[in-house]
């Protein structure tokens, strides 16, 4: 008797065994890093439910090679240190062939790096220096980088007879790159970038940055800044009575995203845009799970990665990483959130759409 209950109890332990791995068997598994937490967790989070958004109508339509899809999020912690540790856990431990993310510049290079050099397959949804594009081949980005953002801002900024700036942003990889391309972009056209100021990311207070700015009397600031720190940024220069000036941010829904109204209030800028049938779908089905307005543009670049991810897995008719790799080429052009994405020979968005934006009380209006 004994023997036949022990006998029992292995086939049952057997059979959900068996249950298990087939389970497992019949979902296809992408990684994601993001700042779910930090000065951009506003933005991370608004990303996490675009991939969400994603995996639930694919889903919705026979998954990806008949199997459920999953995204397994990791949180950056908007560090380079924890991002990587987060993307070795899901090559190595999750076994994941494609990882997505990171936002920032500083941390999506290093992290894009680790996982071509495993022979994975990265997506940028997020960052946008020119640095991007020496990650390497595996690497593509579904966002257009700061050649193109800065390139728009100049023109926008130049065609308003704003002839003299001052232009901030953070002192890593993005930072320096956007400031960068602005300030050749701007001054090609005849205009004058008189203070450029790179700030430490983290700080209490940048009211010394701020009044080195102010001490070229410019036309108009320039900024770009990561949310919370960017609410900082804000504050202060309401205070200090810099905002009698025109105030421009690049991508500014991400400017303002943790800002309090008052000190926002008639902020330009650009946006990367989400337009077309796939843009107002997007949003209409944003609306209806979480009950209000997507709080940045980014979310939609996450969707479109996880949707293009989970066409070249489609397409190759594997999750064999490499095949992804060489699939990823052939599912461009492809119409997404984000309007049409296809690549040139780095992997990097050929063309990007952006929106002109302006702060008004509590949205951001087109």
């Amino acid at each position: 008797m004994k023997f036949a209950k022990e006998l029992c109890i292995s086939a049952v332990a057997s059979a959900l065994l068996s249950i298990a791995t087939v389970s497992v068997a019949q979902t296809i598994s992408l990684g994601a890093v993001l700042p779910l937490t930090g000065a951009s967790a506003s933005v991370g989070e608004d990303q996490r439910r675009g991939m969400e958004l994603a995996v639930e109508q694919i889903n919705a339509n026979k998954g990806v090679l008949g199997q459920k899809l999953q995204v397994i999020v990791e949180d950056s912690g908007g560090t380079a240190a924890t991002a990587l540790s987060s993307a070795r856990k899901l090559v190595s431990v999750n076994k994941v062939p494609v990882v997505i993310g990171e936002f920032s510049s500083g941390i999506s290079i290093p992290v894009g790096e680790y996982v071509v050099q495993q022979g994975d397959v990265h997506i940028n949804i997020g960052s946008s220096s020119p640095a991007v594009r020496k990650i390497g081949d595996g690497s593509f980005s579904v966002i257009g980088l700061d050649d193109l953002s800065a390139k728009f801002a100049a023109g926008d900024i130049f065609a308003q007879n704003l002839k003299d700036v001052a232009f901030i942003a953070p002192n890593n990889s993005y930072g320096q790159g956007v400031a960068s391309e602005f300030k050749r972009r701007f001054e090609a056209l005849g205009g004058k970038v008189s203070s450029v100021v790179l700030y430490s990311e983290g700080q209490s207070t940048y009211r010394r940055e701020l009044q080195q700015m102010s001490r070229s009397s410019p036309q108009a600031y320039v900024y770009t800044a990561y949310g919370q720190e960017a609410a900082t940024i804000n504050r202060e220069a309401y205070e200090l009575g810099l905002g009698k000036q025109k105030w421009y941010g690049i991508y500014l829904t991400m400017c303002t995203s943790d800002t309090v109204p008052q000190a926002a209030q008639g902020q330009e800028g650009l946006e990367v845009a989400s337009i077309g049938v796939g843009g107002k779908s997007y949003e209409q089905a944003y609306r209806a799970k979480y009950k209000e307005a997507p709080k940045s543009s980014f979310g939609s670049y996450a969707y479109d990665g996880v949707m293009v991810a989970a066409a070249a897995i489609n397409k190759a008719g594997s999750a064999d990483a490499a095949r992804i790799r060489a699939a990823m080429k052939a599912v461009v052009p492809y119409n997404g959130a984000t309007g049409t994405i296809a690549f040139d020979d780095a992997g990097q968005r050929k063309e990007q759409p952006y929106d002109k934006v302006k702060f008004d009380t509590k949205v951001v209006s087109r």
